[in-house]
């Protein structure tokens, strides 16, 4: 069939393309930051005079995590001297170009120093949180986020912690690093940060989605997770990926793409990493580890966007389509204030004295869910509040957090737990629970005292 255009039919089609050209982004943190998110990459302080690195560095991304520079045996090479150059480097270069900086690592069983090494017992938990508190007050202020705890999860299928000289130190030391980061750095995100997290069938998987869900529960400060997501034949990229984000996430934290390559680059594997983050209005952005493939700690698997020379591979250009293709976040990610507003709101917020509102988001797969419900409060706040739900039929509550329930299927009610039944006016907090079966069709009501 042939298609006859008038000339101004082609000029107004023409326009169109050229106006939908126009509006798409040409790097990937350009277009990264269009959906309220970053792309970043790991960056060696001794490459930063290597002018192609540096170029491609410069023009691609808008976040960065040190390679190396901020490990312990960086930071900390004898005990209680420390020094920062090489990570004072790095985080100088992106700061001077607007890209944000994401810390690696705090804590973690490898790339101790000697010193660490040869200590046990109550010194080195000592020593571990001196460096915590040390090296996060350091970067306070320069540092978005923090890998607090690194890699303390064994594999395999017994869901145990890694046995390390840390971990003998006692099961607590993950809560009290995070608890000593927080206080030496309270702006910063602090994240755990675990390779083979990817599959949510897994049993590490599920023992890091435990403790996450543990801390959240006990108020233990952490703000993300991140997954590593090292893909090869061996660890390949897992159909349930967008599931294990959204489950995460459905604890109330953020989710980080922290350490991505895949061997060989698959195009079509780079652009469902990409899909699902988007997918997923709590993954904060995607890192992969290095820029060149001659960059890469694994450098014969070609993981990465870019070749030995710097040319973009198709791998490249799967990911800035998929960016480019994702729609925006319907509520930006926003600052908030350092202080509080003085005037109050001109709107009143949802509801009226002692009332509550409730609406649930489901990420579902087949057999399956995770639900999220936010509860908001009414215009005089609560004390207390209780949300009830009827299940479809067949639909069973299989795990819950931050809310008391009674039952597991049918109508099923929901109260808050002690940290969370206190909510100002117009203010919202969130529970969720895991489920067998389907959920669709939900709608909780909600009452407050």
């Amino acid at each position: 069939m042939s298609v006859v255009l008038s000339a101004v039919g082609f000029a107004a089609c023409m326009s169109m393309i050229m106006a939908t050209s126009a509006t798409a982004a040409t790097t990937l943190g350009a277009s990264a930051a269009e959906k309220g998110r970053y792309f970043g990459a790991a960056v060696a302080a001794n490459k930063l005079s290597d002018s192609v690195y540096t170029t491609i560095l410069n023009r691609e991304f808008n976040s960065v995590t040190p390679e190396n520079e901020m490990k312990i045996d960086a930071t900390e090479p004898q005990q209680n001297q420390f020094t920062y150059t090489n990570a004072d480097r790095i985080v100088s270069h992106a700061r001077s170009r607007g890209m944000q900086v994401r810390g690696h690592t705090l804590a973690w069983h490898s790339q101790q120093p000697g010193w660490m090494q040869n200590m046990s017992g109550t010194a080195l938990r000592n020593a571990m949180l001196n460096h915590v508190t040390q090296v996060a007050t350091h970067f306070r202020g320069q540092v978005v986020a923090w890998d607090v705890v690194n890699e303390a999860f064994a594999d395999g299928s017994s869901g145990a912690r890694r046995d390390s000289n840390l971990q003998r130190t006692g099961n607590d030391w993950i809560e009290a690093a995070f608890r000593a980061a927080r206080a030496a750095d309270s702006g910063a995100k602090l994240c755990y940060n675990d390779y083979n997290t990817d599959d949510w069938t897994h049993a590490k998987t599920q023992a890091v989605y435990r403790m996450v869900q543990d801390f959240k529960q006990r108020g233990v400060p952490i703000d993300c997770v991140g997954l590593q997501s090292h893909f090869n034949s061996g660890s390949p990229y897992p159909g349930n990926y967008r599931t294990t984000l959204s489950s995460f996430a459905a604890l109330g934290v953020d989710v980080q793409i922290t350490e991505l390559d895949i061997e060989g680059a698959s195009a079509t594997t780079y652009r469902n990493v990409v899909n699902d983050c988007l997918a997923v209005s709590r993954c904060n952005g995607i890192t992969v580890w290095g820029i060149r493939d001659s960059d890469s700690w694994r450098a014969s698997q070609t993981p990465l966007l870019f070749d030995n020379s710097g040319n973009k591979k198709p791998a490249y250009d799967a990911a800035l389509s998929a960016l480019n293709s994702g729609n925006p976040p319907t509520n930006p990610p926003t600052t908030p204030p350092t202080n509080p507003p003085t005037n109050p709101p001109t709107t009143p917020p949802p509801g009226g004295p002692g009332s509550c509102s409730a609406t649930v988001s489901l990420n579902s797969w087949t057999g399956g869910f995770v639900a999220t419900v936010r509860v908001t409060a009414g215009s005089s706040g609560t004390n207390s509040w209780t949300v009830t739900l009827t299940l479809p039929s067949g639909a069973t509550v299989s795990n819950a957090w931050n809310a008391q329930r009674s039952g597991n299927s049918g109508t099923v009610q929901w109260t808050n737990v002690s940290y969370n039944g206190h909510i100002a006016a117009g203010q919202s907090t969130e529970f969720g629970f895991q489920g067998t079966g389907s959920a669709a069709g939900m709608t909780p009501t909600c009452t407050a005292t």
